[in-house]
């Protein structure tokens, strides 16, 4: 699954786009770097029933940003993403 897929299906579980959900640990403080990584999972269970994986791509770009490694683009394998940078407005507006 690409890390936009990860995505995508997270909207379709939630009902909130990652941007939404990304704004909503800013609130929360989630963004901080001293954040760990379980905290914010730990929310995304509690509140959405997100597990390891999805959470995992959101904890990314929560913390990251919507950059991706670009040695995923392109490729062939299972993890592979059009592009370096997130779609994070929703599926029905990606261009």
């Amino acid at each position: 699954m690409s890390f936009q897929a990860y995505l995508d299906t997270i909207e379709d579980k939630t009902g909130l786009t990652p941007r939404q959900l990304v704004d909503l640990a800013k609130e929360r403080g989630l963004d901080a770097p001293d954040t760990k990584a379980g905290v914010i999972l730990a929310w995304l269970k509690e509140d959405y029933g997100l597990g390891r994986g999805h959470g995992m791509a959101l904890v990314h770009v929560i913390k990251k940003g919507p950059k991706i490694d670009a040695k995923h683009v392109g490729t062939t394998g299972s993890h592979r993403d059009e592009s370096d940078t997130l779609w994070l407005d929703g599926k029905a507006t990606r261009p």
